[in-house]
């Protein structure tokens, strides 16, 4: 940030109605009163001190300043030009920015109806089209959170499972549980646009305990109907990994649907927010517990060696991209042999996501790829349609 300390004398004017805002200050020390109105009848607004901010408002919307800063005493500020305060309001959330547009906007309307200026109180009552872009996005943002929230607590949110081949068997060994959102006036939304809306907020949270609870409620259907239970991967966060109390959890949880949590994995995407030490030390205490964990959507993230060389996963999940170019691309081709044979070579095991043809899969299979999951294998099914495919025939 661009900053010069600047000093003022007692009675010193630091700027007037109307003039054209270059600099916003931060009040190092000394009071200044803020006034409004004509020589004859000045209006005293306020008085602020050390650690408030002066002239900020017509800096963000390049307004002229519609009050008088005046020194009430001795003053040191600090500048703070106005590229400063614009780069770090466009890297704010748009919710943010949408608030402190309509809090401007209202205080530049009751200022100028303090002043008997009706026409622009009427003015600034209307957003320009770029402050109306602004805040319909924040505005959505808010009124989505509300509504998952909502969809949280009536339970409209479905989990569903998508299969997990085991290559050499032949035969399902899993589901990864992907949850959905049918939302009654959008209809189908992208688990992209809520779930990155849920990690912004607290909300993660909670959603990933009613993705647990389907899991394990899931789980324990399946063990009074099947012979050999499968296993099903849930997803975790980077934000999730941060929590205290994740796996414990995890662990009430199953305890309550008396199910064991060696048929629970736990899928961690790899991302710049991942905190090695604590996910090496979350590792650990899954082994501990009989839980495995795996690497999802490897080759998309930020540092993968840095990642497989520090935590010690079980299963590394290989990006579909990949797999989607392996037989049309020798150097595509090249990477998911090599990886085959890293992820091997670490005693981990490898599952190739993005499945979607028997070449593929063949392919795969002579390479010595463990797990295949893709729409070749199967689409993600419903809880219902999981029970019955696991269902043990009567004889």
């Amino acid at each position: 940030m661009s900053t010069a300390r600047v000093e003022y004398r007692a009675g010193d004017v630091i700027f007037k109605e109307g003039d054209l805002p270059t600099t916003a200050f931060l009040i190092e020390s000394g009071t200044i009163e803020i006034l409004t109105g004509s020589a004859s009848e000045t209006v005293a607004l306020a008085q602020i001190g050390p650690g408030d901010l002066l002239g900020e408002m017509a800096v963000i919307d390049a307004s002229p300043r519609t009050a008088t800063a005046r020194a009430v005493s001795d003053c040191t500020l600090i500048a703070i030009d106005q590229t400063s305060i614009q780069e770090r309001l466009d890297a704010a959330d748009p919710v943010v920015r949408a608030l402190i547009r309509g809090q401007l906007q209202r205080y530049r309307t009751a200022l100028a109806r303090l002043r008997g200026d009706e026409m622009h109180a009427a003015s600034h009552d209307e957003h320009d089209s770029a402050d109306a872009t602004l805040a319909a996005t924040g505005i959505s943002k808010i009124r989505l959170e509300t509504q998952l929230k909502q969809a949280l607590a009536d339970r409209q949110l479905e989990v569903r499972f998508q299969a997990i081949q085991d290559i050499d068997r032949g035969t399902i060994a899993g589901y990864e549980a992907l949850i959905r959102w049918d939302h009654p006036e959008r209809g189908a939304i992208s688990p992209a646009e809520f779930i990155a809306l849920a990690e912004e907020t607290s909300l993660i949270l909670p959603v990933g305990r009613y993705v647990f609870d389907a899991v394990c409620s899931a789980l324990a259907e399946l063990a009074g109907s099947t012979a050999e239970l499968p296993f099903i991967a849930v997803n975790v966060s980077a934000r999730q990994t941060l929590e205290e109390g994740l796996l414990d959890e995890l662990v009430r949880i199953a305890s309550d649907y008396g199910i064991p949590l060696s048929s629970v994995k736990i899928e961690i995407t790899e991302s710049l927010a991942l905190d090695f030490e604590r996910v090496a030390l979350l590792i650990d205490r899954c082994h501990a517990l009989g839980i495995e964990v795996a690497l999802d959507d490897f080759g998309t993230g930020y540092s993968n060696l840095g990642h497989l060389h520090k935590l010690r996963f079980d299963t590394v999940k290989l990006d579909q991209g990949f797999i989607r170019q392996m037989l049309g691309d020798a150097r595509s081709f090249a990477i998911v042999r090599a990886v085959v044979g890293m992820v091997n070579a670490l005693d981990a095991e490898l599952c190739a996501e993005g499945v979607e043809t028997a070449e593929q899969l063949a392919t795969l299979k002579t390479l010595g790829v463990r797990y295949a999951q893709g729409y070749l294998i199967g689409r993600p099914k419903t809880r219902e349609d999981l029970l019955v495919a696991h269902a043990t025939p009567v004889l």
